[in-house]
């Protein structure tokens, strides 16, 4: 990741945030030409329908490309390794040609099919989605973006160089809380901020953690084809404690609350404040740095909680933010300023200004002001970013050759490493992790950099 804010004034901030809301965020370098600039495979006029096929057809997949649909999508085909978790998606789009593997799928579909959508276990995003590049298509994929930061890296730079139209499932990155978090940190109602508290409720709340493998070895349902579920991933036997649920609390999976949420509420800070990458990440267990009895990690599945705390620089007049994150019931404090009775919602960001405080929910909700004062000040300021159309409606138009999706591969990318750090974090709790981003690197504990990627089964690449 590289830092895009190098301005030196509060005027330049505001133009910065002007290019952040224009071009998806982050840059990585280079000169970014529209698709619809370029032409070429895979580019659709205004006017034609997008021929979308599914890959991870059930849960939140199934959602993605009901919505897709919904926007206009003509769905052609459809691959999950699971029929009975597709079952609603194959009944409401019948004449979807189905597959169980989307190599083939790609294959045989190559000319009927102009985008893709993910909606897989993390473990399979970066492969599915970098075969889907390669072969000219759209994609819109599921949050974290990859399981590991090697992953993140080489499908940012490829989604990049394709040209093609890329989206990450961060909805609340298209909300107008988004914008006016943007708007109210850039025109300086709370102040400077050096300080930013994230948290969620997720860890152990719908799928358990800090658990091990389990030694039983039931029959693999007739209905899944484990052998493409587990996909890159090393070979073990099928158990209902993995799939099709209760993957994300598995390193060899998932990321755990951290890539479940990460991506939904660390976004906006980082939009907001214009971080790039960290250089510094630390994770412990609980709020005065113990480990929790039965909470060191056991590198099956994440601890039971968990506290993450980044250290980002300068970046030209904006000063060093030090974000942290609390995981597993753990929260950060109630401000002082909020009203008796009132809390911090379960999902959240908390930003401490030298004037004031501001927190919303997850999925860029409406921020809130603390004191209550600050929003007379508020209201007068310019509504000066391009409001979305919606998030899944961004990228079918991007598809037609419109603009780029805000939250497109070049900004999700490195947010992505940003969560997926913190991931990498928990491996080792208690230890200063020093990051070289350049170079995917961990200064601090070089024996950590074997977790930067993983080794894949044989017949799997990305």
């Amino acid at each position: 990741m590289t830092n895009t804010s190098d301005e030196g004034s509060a005027t330049a901030g505001r133009s910065r945030r002007a290019f952040l809301a224009a071009t998806g965020g982050m840059a990585l370098g280079f000169t970014i030409v529209p698709r619809h600039v370029l032409g070429g495979a895979g580019f659709l006029a205004p006017s034609e329908r997008v021929n979308v096929a599914g890959i991870g057809a059930g849960g939140m997949g199934g959602g993605d490309i009901a919505t897709h649909a919904r926007n206009g999508a003509n769905i052609v085909a459809l691959c999950d390794v699971d029929d009975q978790r597709a079952a609603g998606s194959f009944g409401a789009f019948p004449e979807a040609r189905r597959y169980k593997d989307f190599r083939v799928m790609l294959d045989k579909e190559a000319k009927n099919i102009d985008a893709v959508t993910i909606g897989t276990p993390d473990h399979i995003h970066a492969v599915a989605a970098m075969a889907a590049i390669r072969a000219g298509k759209h994609v819109y994929c599921q949050k974290p973006l990859t399981h590991t930061l090697h992953e993140c890296r080489e499908l940012t730079k490829a989604g990049h160089a394709a040209g093609v139209a890329t989206q990450m499932g961060n909805q609340g990155h298209a909300t107008e809380g988004a914008r006016l978090t943007n708007e109210w940190i850039a025109a300086g109602i709370i102040g400077e901020v050096r300080e930013v508290h994230v948290w969620s409720d997720r860890a152990g709340l719908l799928w358990k953690q800090g658990i091990g493998r389990p030694t039983e070895t039931p029959p693999v349902p007739a209905t899944l084809d484990w052998n493409l579920w587990l996909g890159p991933i090393q070979e073990r036997p099928y158990h209902p404690a993995y799939a099709p649920v209760s993957w994300r609390g598995w390193w060899d999976f998932g990321t755990g609350a951290l890539g479940d949420m990460g991506c939904h509420i660390i976004d906006h800070p980082v939009w907001a404040l214009g971080l790039g990458a960290p250089t510094a990440v630390e994770a412990t267990s609980t709020l005065d740095g113990s480990l929790l009895e039965g909470n060191k990690p056991n590198f099956e599945t994440y601890p039971i909680a968990a506290i993450i705390t980044y250290e980002f620089p300068q970046r030209g007049a904006l000063p060093p933010v030090r974000m942290t994150w609390y995981e597993g019931g753990l929260m950060p404090p109630t401000p002082a300023e909020m009203p008796p009775g009132q809390r911090l919602p379960g999902n959240g960001v908390l930003y401490v200004g030298t004037k004031g405080k501001m927190h919303h929910s997850s999925h860029g909700g409406l921020p809130e002001l603390l004191p209550a004062a600050l929003y007379e000040q508020a209201n007068q300021v310019p509504k000066t970013m391009a409001r979305s159309a919606g998030h899944y409606e961004e990228w079918m138009q991007a598809c037609k050759g419109g603009p780029r999706a805000v939250s497109n591969f070049d900004y999700a990318g490195p947010l992505t490493e940003i969560v997926l750090l913190g991931v990498l974090a928990l491996r080792a709790p208690g230890k200063r992790l020093e990051w070289d981003s350049a170079n995917l690197k961990v200064k601090s504990a070089p024996e950590l950099n074997s977790y930067v990627h993983t080794d894949y089964r044989k017949g799997w690449m990305l």
